[in-house]
């Protein structure tokens, strides 16, 4: 637990720190001042790796979750499937919600 904290804090900072960076010049002071602002493109592009990682480790404890909850009592087998749809779905979207920010204008790299 204390791992997935400093990752998401890390991560975090990361993502705050591209965004300040970003908001203080041009494209031209960014291209010609070094190789540090790489980041600024690409920055979309890793929150969407973060949510899809984060997705898939959700998705992949709700369907263990749900498997065990089945076996232990098989007669509520289909309010779980019912209930490990809805989640599954409503994880699945944040994370296209995350891979659509990619297309907003001025928040990610397609412009």
């Amino acid at each position: 637990m204390i791992k997935a904290r400093l990752f998401v804090m890390s991560a975090l900072m990361m993502l705050l720190t591209v965004a300040t960076a970003a908001a203080q010049g041009t494209t031209e002071h960014a291209t010609t001042t070094g190789s540090q602002f790489w980041v600024i493109p690409a920055a979309p592009a890793f929150a969407v790796a973060i949510a899809a990682f984060g997705g898939a480790m959700a998705d992949g404890k709700a369907i263990a979750a749900a498997c065990e909850g089945t076996a232990r009592n098989p007669g509520a087998g289909g309010r779980i499937f019912t209930m490990l749809l809805l989640g599954l779905a409503l994880i699945e979207t944040l994370v296209l919600f995350t891979f659509l920010t990619l297309f907003i204008p001025g928040a990610g790299a397609v412009k």
